[in-house]
Parts: structure tokens; C-alpha cells; sequence
């Protein structure tokens, strides 16, 4: 997300407007104000078509009629906030893909690749917009920078948090499948963990 939003407000509808027919770039809508959307690293980009990929391997394996979304797709969190996750999944008929669609209304997993530029963000005011969306049930942060994956699933009375390594099956209740930690790191060359250099404390 850039620094500073755009200098004047919008409706819900003039930022369809804009999604319309602004080819080069997206644009997340956050309480009236737009914010453009910078391109991603080929690690980062790597990492989610991994994730998407794996998402609909194992919805399929477990027979589950859901729809997995990459960060084309804008997620709707709340009636003022819009958003690009890297990857989402909805369970709902009517978030099926349709010719028109552009965006979804009712996720139940998001799913964010961290980097350096998107992390603070990704970890604050967006994890916030995620946890308030009562249709989200988890979301997945997933480091680009060694196999680890974080998730936030919400229970009866708030959310709940854990950690999964390189050789962990991350599991998402909410869809009744786990997924190999490692199936989101294919062919991406992100180390397992980070190497301790000698001498650091």
C-alpha cells in the first residue's frame, strides 16, 4: 500500500469506477479513501500461485465445493473496506466465479504473503480489518523469507494463534483440509529457516 491515500473521497461506487478502467494498477478501498497498489517481488508472486495452487488441490481432494481467489480479486471486509489478499476462499454459492464478478462478499480464509514493504501493514491495521470481518474465520500470514506460516482462527469467544514450520500440515478447520507448509513454498528457493551467521548473538 502506498504511504499517503488519494487526496479526495470516494464513494463504494466511484472505486468500482476506478477498478473499471484502471488497467495498470488496483486499488484497495479503506473508509472512503483510495489506496494504489504496488507490484510484488517474483518471490512474493511465486509463493502466491503456490498457495492459491494448493488451496484448490486440497478442496478438491476433500470433495469441498469452495472457490479460491489470487490477488486479482478484491474481498469485500466490511460495507467501507475493500481488499486485494493474496489469496481467499470462499465457501459460499454466491461468491462462485461469474463472468462479471470482481469482487467477493463472504471469505471464510485470507491468506497474506508477507515482505518487507507489506508486513506492518499486513500485521496491523489490515489484520484488524480481517479479524472485524465476521465471514473470516482464518487468516493465514506466510513469510517470504523462511518456511513459516502464521494463523489466526477465530473461535467461540475471540481468535486464536499458531505457528507452522517447513515440515508442518498447516490446518484450516474452517475448511476441513490441511495443506503441507511446504506446498506453498515450491520451486520458490525460500530456505527452510534463516541460517545463523557465526558470531551473532
Amino acid at each position: 500500500m502506498v504511504a499517503q491515500p488519494s487526496s479526495s473521497r470516494m464513494s463504494v461506487e466511484e472505486w468500482r469506477e476506478l477498478e473499471r478502467t484502471s488497467h495498470d494498477r488496483k486499488h484497495e478501498y479503506i473508509d472512503g479513501h483510495v489506496y494504489a497498489l504496488a507490484g510484488g517481488t517474483r518471490i512474493h508472486s511465486s509463493i502466491g500461485a503456490n498457495v492459491v495452487s494448493a488451496l484448490q488441490a486440497a478442496l478438491r481432494a476433500a470433495g469441498k465445493k469452495c472457490y479460491t481467489y489470487n490477488s486479482d480479486m478484491a474481498v469485500r471486509v466490511s460495507s467501507t473496506r475493500y481488499i486485494y489478499p493474496d489469496a481467499s476462499v470462499s465457501c459460499d454459492e454466491r461468491d462462485r466465479p461469474t463472468i462479471d464478478d470482481t469482487e467477493i462478499h463472504n471469505p471464510c480464509v485470507i491468506v497474506e504473503v508477507l515482505s518487507a514493504s507489506t508486513e506492518a501493514y499486513d500485521r496491523g491495521k489490515k489484520l484488524s480489518y480481517y479479524l472485524a470481518c465476521p465471514s473470516i474465520k482464518e487468516y493465514a500470514l506466510i513469510a517470504s523469507h523462511q518456511q513459516t506460516v502464521e494463523i489466526y482462527r477465530r473461535t467461540a469467544k475471540n481468535w486464536s494463534y499458531a505457528m507452522y514450520g517447513p515440515n508442518d500440515e498447516l490446518e484450516l478447520p474452517s475448511l476441513a483440509i490441511s495443506v503441507p507448509v511446504s506446498a506453498f513454498y515450491v520451486d520458490t528457493g525460500v530456505p527452510e529457516e534463516i541460517e545463523e551467521v557465526e558470531g551473532e548473538v
